[in-house]
C-alpha cells in the first residue's frame, strides 16, 4: 500500500479519495474548504492537511482533482518546493495539454514524474469506482500509477506522451456534446410529433442510434430532470479548452462550437448546475 496525498474534494475527488482509503492506502487529503476535508475524515480513514505542501509531505503519489488551469497551477506552485525525487503526480483535473506539459517538465526537474490523467464517468462513476482515465506521460510512471488508479478506475489507458491525456479528454467531450444535442433534438421531435417516447426509444435503442446517453438519459430528459452531477458550467470549461486547442491545431469543430453556445443558453436559463443532458431544456419541450 502507498502513502497518497489527494488534493481537491469536489463531487469527483471526495469519493475517489474514499476509494483509495478503503483500498488500504495511507491517504492525506486537502481541500480549499477545510470543512470538506473534515467531512471526508469523518467518513473515511485518513488525515486532513492544512495546506497542499503539508499534504504531500512524504507522499509517494500526489493526486489532484481540481477545477481549471489556474487552480492546478496555483496548487502545484504551493507544493512544488516539497516535491521529492521519485514522487509521481497524477492530475485528474480536466485542464489544458499545455499546462500538463509545463508541469511535467517542472516535476522532472525535481526528479519526480507527472501524469495528466483526466477522468470520464461523472459523479456516479466516481462514487462506484468505475471511471475511465485517459493518461499522458511516460510508460514507467503510468505502470507505477496503475495500482493507485485501480481503486476508482475501471479503464486506464496511456494515450501517449505528456499532454495526450488532456487531448483525449477533449475528444471525449467533443463526442459527448454532439451526441447529446442529437438526442435532445430527437426527443424534441418525438414530443412534438405526439409519439410515445418510451416506445420510440425501445424501438431505436437497439440499432445504429444507440448510445450510452440514450440508454441512461432519455427518461430523465423526458421528465426535465437534470441532476446527474456533471454541471453545464464544467462542460463549457471543457469545451472552451477543446475549442482553444482546435484554433491552435487547425481542427474544424463547428458542431462543438454550436453546442457550446447552446450550453450558454442553458446557463442563461439558470441551468449552470444542471447536468449536460439539459440541452433539451432550451428547446421548449411541448411548445408548438
Amino acid at each position: 500500500m502507498a502513502k497518497v496525498a489527494f488534493l481537491g474534494l469536489g463531487v469527483m475527488g471526495f469519493p475517489m479519495a474514499g476509494h483509495l482509503a478503503k483500498s488500504g492506502h495511507d491517504v492525506t487529503v486537502w481541500n480549499r474548504s477545510g470543512a470538506k476535508s473534515e467531512l471526508w475524515v469523518s467518513a473515511y480513514d485518513g488525515a486532513a492537511a492544512s495546506s497542499p505542501a503539508n499534504a504531500i509531505a512524504g507522499a509517494e503519489f500526489v493526486l489532484m482533482c481540481l477545477g481549471d488551469d489556474p487552480d492546478v497551477a496555483s496548487v502545484f506552485a504551493q507544493f512544488e518546493p516539497r516535491i521529492g525525487p521519485g514522487t509521481i503526480i497524477i492530475d485528474h483535473t480536466t485542464a489544458s495539454a499545455g499546462l500538463a506539459r509545463t508541469l511535467f517538465e517542472k516535476s522532472r526537474e525535481r526528479g519526480a514524474d507527472f501524469l495528466d490523467a483526466p477522468i470520464s464517468g461523472g459523479q456516479a462513476g466516481a462514487e462506484n469506482g468505475q471511471l475511465t482515465i485517459m493518461c499522458g506521460g511516460t510508460e514507467t510512471s503510468f505502470k507505477q500509477a496503475e495500482p493507485i488508479m485501480d481503486a476508482y478506475g475501471k479503464r486506464m489507458t496511456l494515450i501517449g506522451e505528456s499532454g495526450a491525456g488532456q487531448l483525449a479528454k477533449s475528444v471525449n467531450q467533443i463526442c459527448i456534446a454532439g451526441i447529446l444535442q442529437g438526442l435532445a433534438e430527437g426527443l424534441h421531435f418525438a414530443d412534438l410529433a405526439g409519439l410515445d417516447i418510451e416506445r420510440v426509444i425501445s424501438a431505436i435503442s437497439g440499432g445504429a442510434a444507440q448510445s450510452w446517453q440514450m440508454e441512461n438519459r432519455w427518461e430523465t430528459m423526458s421528465k426535465d430532470e437534470y441532476e446527474h452531477g456533471f454541471a453545464v458550467d464544467w462542460m463549457r470549461k471543457d469545451l472552451r479548452i477543446a475549442l482553444e486547442t482546435a484554433r491552435e491545431n487547425g481542427a474544424s469543430l463547428p458542431i462543438t462550437a454550436m453546442v457550446d453556445q447552446y450550453y450558454a443558453d442553458v446557463q442563461a436559463m439558470g441551468g449552470q448546475r444542471w447536468d449536460t443532458s439539459s440541452l433539451l431544456a432550451r428547446m421548449g419541450r411541448g411548445q408548438k
